[in-house]
């Protein structure tokens, strides 16, 4: 595909650019109207969203178990919900998610689920880009094949679709079981997806079994390097921080998930980041947020460091829209998150004249501060226009075929 747009506003200024292929193909006073055209005139051009945790089918369960302690929610509400999943549900649902993402302008999601080919699916036909891992979970021992069998299964489902390995976390998965599968992600050349010391509870029971924190420990186990991507870490401390660094690990913040379920301390962002840690940031999923938004995911994890450090300094807007981007793309191996030539056209127009935008004295204060979806014109992603002037293709029969299953799933 071949798109110019015209008279656009980047970096405080105005000027066109060309997608060609899947690319950004040039940036400047060039015009090639042979392909479709779009006014910028009215629009800012921003690097699309990465998300780099998420549960995508859980969108069918928000709003259905809130307001309840971490433990009683998974026990009572959340696992005995997933023993009665199907494909169809998890379809659905990551439909959903997808025209979610969307609408907020992402354009690249992680995810970690159950019936990983279906997510692929909807990925497939959404139009966006999923790093994808089926969930591991018990002690049934890894079987490097059948990972690697569905690894080449969901590439089938194109270059937009990537497979992951899913281990849950250290308290869901053997030891054996988590040096495996660092193993065949070596061999695989596959990114892990991962939950890390969300909880205190976590790091005491590691403390009482082990000897050590989970940092420690999954470092002696040969668990961790450049290849993992770890969710959460609010319970890291100074030690486990230069660990991470030195391995390797990316770091991705969950404020608004961390919140609500109460997990007890803020990611220690500033920290994590003085040490070298790769810090991005994720929404979790639908049953813990309850949306996939980055923009509120932005402002979320702005305030809760400026909150939990008493410094209205912390993690200012600039930074906030570089963790929602650029650190996504760089951790997930993408070449995106920039608007630059030969960068992937994985983008969004976001409408300045809109109320939250307005007056408008600085764009990225009022991304990461006031804008809200609706902001949010039109998303390329891998050169492809996926949502134009707010239009999704198919968001009625997705919206419809959500709320049937979801009522279904949760009435079994």
């Amino acid at each position: 595909m071949k798109a110019l747009v015209e008279n656009v506003k980047l970096n405080g200024k105005r000027t066109n650019v060309l997608v060609e292929g899947s690319t950004i193909a040039s940036i400047g006073k060039e015009k090639d109207r042979s392909g479709v055209v779009i006014d910028g005139s009215k629009l800012a051009i921003i690097p699309g969203f990465v998300n780099c945790h998420a549960h995508a089918a859980m969108s069918l369960l928000r709003g259905y178990a809130d307001d309840f302690p971490l433990r009683e929610w998974l026990e009572k509400y959340i696992w005995p919900r997933e023993a009665k999943l199907s494909k169809k549900d998890v379809y659905w649902g990551s439909k959903l998610a997808c025209l979610e993402m969307i609408k907020s302008g992402t354009t690249c999601f992680a995810d970690m689920y159950f019936h990983s080919r279906e997510t692929a699916r909807a990925v497939k036909e959404s139009g966006i880009r999923g790093f994808l891992s089926e969930v591991f979970i018990g002690t049934k021992e890894f079987d490097s094949g059948k990972a690697s069998h569905r690894a080449r299964e969901l590439k089938k489902f194109g270059p937009r679709v990537t497979p992951m390995l899913g281990p849950h976390s250290m308290y869901t998965v053997s030891k054996e079981n988590l040096s495996r599968i660092a193993e065949e992600a070596e061999k695989e050349d596959l990114f892990i997806h991962f939950h890390l010391s969300e909880t205190e509870k976590e790091v005491k029971d590691c403390e009482r079994e082990h000897g050590k924190r989970p940092v420690e420990w999954l470092a002696e186990i040969g668990f961790l390097s450049k290849r993992v991507l770890s969710a959460h870490c609010a319970w890291v401390n100074e030690k486990e921080a230069r660990i991470m660094a030195e391995k390797g690990v990316k770091a991705v913040h969950c404020p608004v998930s961390n919140m609500k379920l109460a997990v007890g301390r803020a990611m220690p962002y500033s920290q994590l980041r003085k040490a070298g840690v790769s810090v991005c940031l994720g929404t979790d999923g639908c049953a813990s947020n309850n949306n996939l938004s980055m923009l509120e995911e932005m402002k979320f994890a702005s305030l809760m460091q400026k909150f939990s450090n008493s410094d209205p300094t912390a993690l200012p807007a600039r930074e906030a829209l570089f963790i929602a981007t650029e650190a996504g793309a760089r951790a997930l191996g993408l070449n995106a998150g920039r608007i630059e030539e030969g960068m992937l056209a994985d983008f969004s127009l976001v409408n300045l004249k809109s109320v939250s935008l307005t007056p408008g004295h600085s764009l990225e204060s009022d991304l990461v501060y006031s804008a809200g979806v609706s902001s949010i014109n039109t998303v390329f992603c891998n050169g492809e226009i996926v949502m134009q002037n707010r239009a999704v293709k198919s968001e009625a029969e997705i919206l419809e075929k959500a709320r049937e299953q979801a009522l279904d799933w949760v009435s079994r």
